[in-house]
């Protein structure tokens, strides 16, 4: 199966390539940036927090899993993480750093993607499901911002595109 990229072009009529075309190409790239930025931070911030990776006390993974044990909509999940609590943290807080770093830099962009997919889903389903009205709670707009991202992956701007430049080089133009 083979994908590319749109390779209609809008000519102006002054013979010149109307901007619409390279926006079109760029459209994702802030996605990306806000996306891998976020995921960064975020993975960073949990790291760095004496708190967050307790297994009990203010600020503590363990009771934010204790305190949304019973409002998730998977209770088994949240079992799961309250088993060791600061090895789920930094399960998502180096789960979140290496989505965000591939996502940056476009390497194995659709793989990063697919992780920051998961993370926000898991997120969703257990710490902010009982979120009412439901687009209080940011986990399900993160999973939806994600999904074009698994879909496109990174052609533009990436280690991605190097990766398969380089090969289309070595291989005379053919996948």
């Amino acid at each position: 199966m083979t994908h590319g990229m749109r390779t209609d072009v809008h000519i102006s009529p002054e013979g010149r390539r109307d901007w619409r075309d390279d926006a079109g190409r760029y459209a994702l790239l802030p996605l990306r940036i806000f996306l891998g930025v976020t995921f960064l931070y975020a993975g960073l911030d949990k790291l760095t927090d004496s708190a967050f990776m307790k297994d009990a006390g203010a600020g503590s993974v363990g009771d934010m899993m204790r305190a949304v044990r019973d409002s998730s909509a998977v209770p088994a999940l949240v079992d799961l993480a309250l088993k060791n609590p600061p090895g789920f943290g930094y399960a998502i807080a180096l789960g979140e750093l290496a989505v965000g770093i591939g996502t940056l830099l476009g390497l194995l962009a659709r793989l990063a993607a697919l992780g920051g997919a998961l993370i926000s889903l898991s997120l969703w389903l257990t710490v902010s499901w009982a979120s009412d009205p439901y687009y209080y709670g940011n986990d399900l707009a993160y999973l939806m911002a994600w999904l074009p991202l698994v879909l496109a992956g990174a052609p533009l701007l990436s280690l991605d595109a190097v990766l398969r430049s380089r090969r289309r080089r070595r291989t005379g133009g053919y996948r």
